[in-house]
């Protein structure tokens, strides 16, 4: 019997552009396509893989993809589609896209090469069209942490304006006037919108934020830690930063000590995700909590839900908010040390 990887190897491509094919998705030029259909044809090839999808019932599976899961964010993502697989009794895969947009449709072919009903995807990079085209074919798709409006019954999404703000207000009802900004220098849309809700809270309070003062880097350690000595070396003043993520936030504080600064006396500094590094590190870390492991439970529930057939389809939402913890990191001004 014919696999997938014969009629790859015979078409001279591989077995994702044969899947591609196979379910008329992704980039296939038409010369491609049809070498590849011709050799289906002749091989006789049949590209349902086990018997239960042949006879057209489903594999009880839910896939999930992710552009790294060894790191923890979506590792803890990962940690809530497992709790709603065990509570469902599917078997779960995983798959990691590489923050690239080739590896992460491969990775959602490969999901449905295994009659994968139910596909939680944390997109990065691929376009809306692409992403409106993908949900068209696979019923049980749910775009996790992107919000797409023609789509918006299967986007489960945080609003990060409206958390962006609360950690302002925080910052500002404790007295601070002076702000600064590490961020993410990923193209995706969290960092602008988190950017959009900072400045319009201090726009409310007739403070602003300097172009000047907002450092762009890697969502890591390293990269908090490089941005803030790079406000340093500008000579850029602040009493309260906020970060992009955690370790953003902890390489910040890094940098701040290095620097001769304490935190909170002399700079206070807030996160965004609450990520068990914010309750291990010193000062304990105050951040928004990012529901993503409750948001990817939910998800998951969400696509075995629209992969039922049975399932009527709604206009419904599914949006998450963020929300404050309170640590050691933030001080108001009154109890910050003068220089």
């Amino acid at each position: 019997m014919a696999t997938i990887k014969d009629v790859a190897k015979i078409a001279g491509v591989s077995t994702a552009t044969v899947s591609r094919v196979i379910h008329d998705g992704g980039q296939v030029g038409d010369a491609c396509r049809a070498r590849v259909k011709k050799v289906i044809k002749e091989l006789n090839y049949r590209p349902n893989v086990n018997a239960s999808a042949l006879a057209g019932k489903t594999t009880n599976t839910i896939g999930v993809v992710t552009p790294k899961l060894s790191m923890t964010f979506f590792g803890t993502l990962a940690s809530g589609v497992e709790k709603a697989a065990r509570e469902n009794n599917c078997k779960l895969l995983m798959s990691n896209s590489l923050y690239e947009t080739q590896s992460e449709l491969d990775a959602i072919e490969s999901l449905r090469e295994h009659n994968c009903d139910a596909i939680i995807l944390h997109s990065e990079y691929s376009d809306e069209k692409t992403l409106i085209k993908l949900a068209k074919q696979i019923p049980g798709l749910v775009i996790l942490n992107r919000y797409i409006p023609q789509i918006a019954n299967r986007c489960v999404w945080l609003d990060n304006v409206s958390g962006a703000q609360e950690a302002t207000e925080y910052l500002v009802e404790k007295g601070h006037q002076e702000f600064a900004v590490v961020t993410s220098i990923y193209q995706n849309r969290d960092p602008g919108s988190r950017i959009e809700g900072i400045t319009r809270t201090l726009k409310e309070h007739d403070l602003m934020l300097s172009p000047d003062n907002i450092e762009e880097s890697t969502a890591n350690i390293e990269g908090g830690e490089q941005a803030v000595k790079t406000l340093l070396q500008n000579d850029r003043k602040f009493t309260a930063l906020l970060a992009y993520n955690d370790l953003m936030a902890i390489g910040a504080i890094h940098a701040l000590f290095d620097a001769g600064l304490r935190v909170p006396e002399d700079v206070s500094v807030i996160g965004f995700d609450d990520l068990i590094v914010a309750r291990s590190c010193r000062p304990k870390l105050t951040t928004m909590h990012y529901p993503i492991e409750e948001m990817a439970d939910y998800a998951a529930n969400l696509a075995l839900k629209l992969s039922d057939p049975k399932h009527k389809a709604t206009n419904q939402t599914h949006l998450f908010v963020a929300n404050i913890v309170e640590r050691d990191s933030v001080a108001a001004v009154s109890e910050q040390t003068p220089e």
